[in-house]
């Protein structure tokens, strides 16, 4: 493949590379004269290793009142919390107990203890006596500490078995995923709404409401509590506990939070319940960094923060020591134009390095051969190891081609989301299954699958199905099903349609037989059930689809289609076994923007820098799908959903140390994608376009009297020397054209 990384992003022209400003070399070295009462402190810092810029001084220093630190990517927020601690023990002479520390992680919490007790500046008695813990470990002591015996439960086990049980109970083990019900609950208890008070108008409302109301009955059947809960019943005792809270705020005089970017309702809440009577309270986050609405975090409390506490210091931690100049300043360059933000541009420490690399391909396949072929000819080389590589994409489906490529070529890689194949996911299933009897007339595993598609009963439909095949065996069992008991005149006419459907895709091509159940059936299927739209967001339900055509288009028949998910399936196994006994062998990580937030690494490969990817098709359909909960509505709705998804874009650069590769596919889900605006506007101050409207790259006929274009799908393209036009033979030149937006369906 001739295809390589370039400079700048495909046409960008008569540009600069952004570059981030040099930050100031002087540190506390420098700046903290030795007159200075705490000059010692500074100097013991300075032998461990610490030496520490104007920015992180003045927070260290900051000794009563409340404060907002805003701390830029890789600026060292951590450094500046430990220290601030230590300052406030050794120079301010707090007692140890007097001071909470709360983060977001167990393992910063781990790492705050034991860089705080390592520090030279304090003995080992004085450190451990500051209390530094997670959130909900926080709460657990206080509720422990008041009398609470509940065990707690896990992210899963024990509470997705109760809620398949439950959902087989009230025959809706079809409708819902038990993630999804949990994720809602969630969403609505950390908002501090009650179970109790939420609406039952629709099928869905009342279905949801049940499942809520008796998970939490279970729950205190069983005498347990999940992580939402601690969060809750620590505000619920504090609130109903007067004297209880009237300790804890004399005893925690110095409050900090970290990440606080990523606190929801209750635990903004409760951190103001236990600050608000000395109200010396230092809050550390990055409002660029908010992108985790989806668990009721907001930027609101950085933004509004002087207004909760007027006269709050402000603290901008603005060097970035994780990044090369071109990689800070790309970053500058991209978040600059959110709009509702607090504003700050990174300076950086380390030298230019290599500039950020940018790949325009024409699908997700090229992608992944690019990004492979890259990471092979590194480690080839002996210059990078595969731990030193981290392949990020804004959601699993626009990653399905690269993860199975990384199969294919056996490359060490370990998946941080759910470790699901692609064509696993719930969605896909049903469609896979249709295929499957294509070939395999009497497969019951995939007669199984599709029977929620035909609107009857999985478990009793597919035992009625058994019991009549063993008494009189049929090349198609699925019409055992014509007589079952229970079915309607229209439900016997669709399975006859259906399995006349199937028949008819024998000699198809495997993508054309998918667009062929899509149009059929599968589409309105899904439209038609509002459970699937809560499931999962209607446009990201589209995404997974169109996904699934593309990944069949590959090939010519559906036997060879279904061995290649059949191998791919078998490698993944082989994978994930081998993860289980291989923990230190150096592997390429594969994850989402979302969980990378917090790491670095020296090599960032940021896949699917395009229109409906990133940002996603969900974020350009907010102004038509806000959620109902959501006071947003129409453009608000619109403009706040891509401020986020442009969190994430910016999130996604800053994770890379010393290189950066950015690539772009052209086609995404069958249809043209242009590159990505968070992408395009950090090279060009773009003129506000309607909104419905979209730039793409063309060919433009010179000619007055001809409008003949051509779009510029890669960077082939754009290279040609030079190009007549098709219809009138005149010069073409390279340019812009508006286009309206396309329409989803």
């Amino acid at each position: 493949m001739t295809t390589k990384y370039y400079t700048f992003p495909i046409g960008i022209c008569n540009s600069k590379v952004p570059v981030a400003s040099k930050a100031e070399t002087e540190t506390s070295r420098q700046l903290v004269g030795s007159n200075e009462e705490d000059a010692a402190f500074f100097r013991g810092l300075e032998q461990y290793g610490i030496s520490l810029n104007r920015p992180q001084i003045a927070a260290v220093r900051h000794h009563t009142g409340a404060a907002l630190t805003l701390a830029g990517a890789g600026s060292g927020k951590t450094s500046v919390l430990i220290c601030r601690t230590a300052y406030l023990l050794a120079i301010r002479h707090v007692l140890p107990q007097h001071i909470l520390l709360m983060t977001f992680s167990k393992k910063a919490a781990d790492e705050m203890r034991s860089r705080i007790r390592s520090l030279p500046v304090l003995n080992a008695g004085t450190a451990n006596g500051v209390e530094a813990r997670t959130f909900h470990s926080f709460c657990l002591q206080l509720l422990r500490g008041s009398g609470y015996r509940q065990t707690i439960l896990g992210e899963t086990g024990q509470k997705h078995v109760f809620l398949k049980r439950l959902m087989r109970e009230l025959m809706l083990q079809n409708e819902y995923e038990p993630e999804t019900v949990l994720a809602r609950l969630s969403a609505i208890k950390l908002q501090m709404l009650d179970i109790h008070d939420l609406p039952e108008k629709t099928t869905e409302e009342r279905e949801l409401k049940l499942l809520f109301t008796r998970y939490e009955q279970w729950k205190k059947e069983m005498d347990k509590l999940d992580y939402d809960d601690l969060l809750l019943e620590a505000y619920r005792l504090l609130r109903n506990d007067k004297a209880l809270l009237a300790t804890l705020q004399r005893r925690f005089q110095y409050i900090m939070i970290d990440e606080f970017q990523d606190t929801n309702q209750v635990q903004y809440v409760l951190v103001q319940m236990l600050a608000d009577k000395h109200r010396n309270l230092m809050v550390v986050g990055d409002d660029d960094q908010t992108i985790y609405s989806f668990n009721g975090a907001t930027n609101d409390y950085i933004l509004n923060f002087e207004h909760q506490y007027p006269g709050a210091a402000t603290i901008i931690l603005d060097v970035n020591y994780r990044s090369t100049s071109t990689i800070v300043g790309l970053g500058n360059s991209i978040i600059q134009y959110n709009k509702l933000r607090k504003e700050k541009t990174l300076l950086a420490v380390k030298p230019q390095g290599l500039n950020p690399s940018y790949a325009r391909l024409k699908s997700t396949q090229e992608e992944a051969t690019l990004i492979t072929d890259t990471i092979i000819a590194q480690s080839e080389q002996g210059k990078r190891s595969f731990g030193d590589f981290a392949i990020l994409f804004r959601t699993a489906s626009s990653s399905r081609a690269l993860v199975e490529l990384l199969l294919t070529k056996q490359l060490p890689f370990i998946d941080y989301g759910d470790g699901q194949l692609f064509y696993d996911q719930w969605a896909i299933k049903p469609l896979l299954a249709h295929l499957q009897l294509v070939l395999d007339r009497r497969n019951f595993d995939a007669i199984e699958i599709l029977l929620p598609s035909l609107y009857v009963n999985r478990e009793q439909a597919m035992a009625f199905i058994w019991n009549q095949d063993k008494q009189r065996a049929k090349k198609y069992p699925l019409i055992h099903l014509l007589d079952y008991p229970q079915l309607k005149d229209f439900q016997r006419d669709k399975i006859k349609e259906r399995i006349k459907l199937i028949k008819s895709l024998a000699e198809c091509k495997p993508a054309n037989a998918i667009v062929q159940l899509r149009q059929d059936f599968y589409d309105k299927y899904l439209e038609t059930s509002k459970r699937h739209e809560m499931t999962e967001h209607k446009e990201g339900l589209k995404e997974m689809l169109d996904e699934f055509e593309a990944a069949a288009g590959e090939f010519d028949t559906i036997e060879a289609f279904l061995s290649y998910i059949d191998d791919i399936t078998d490698k993944h196994a082989v994978v994930k076994q081998q993860q289980k006994h291989e923990h230190n062998r150096s592997s390429i990580s594969l994850m989402s923007i979302h969980k990378s937030k917090g790491l670095e690494f020296p090599v960032v490969f940021v896949i699917g820098a395009s229109e409906g990817i990133l940002p996603h098709s969900s974020a350009l359909a907010a102004d038509k799908h806000s959620d109902r909960s959501s006071i947003q509505t129409g453009s608000d709705a619109l403009a706040e959903a891509l401020e986020e998804e442009r969190r994430l874009a910016y999130v996604a650069v800053t994770r890379a140390q010393e290189e950066l590769y950015i690539s772009s596919p052209a086609i995404y889900r069958g249809k043209p994608a242009e590159l990505s605006r968070f992408i395009r506007s950090a090279f060009l101050i773009e003129q506000q376009m309607d909104p419905n409207t979209e730039m793409a790259l063309a060919w433009l006929c010179t000619s007055d009297s001809c409008q003949v274009w051509q779009r510029i799908i890669t960077y082939e393209d754009a290279q040609t020397a030079e190009r007549s036009c098709p219809l009138c033979k005149s010069p073409m030149e390279q340019g812009t054209k508006i286009l309206p937006k396309v329409k989803s369906n």
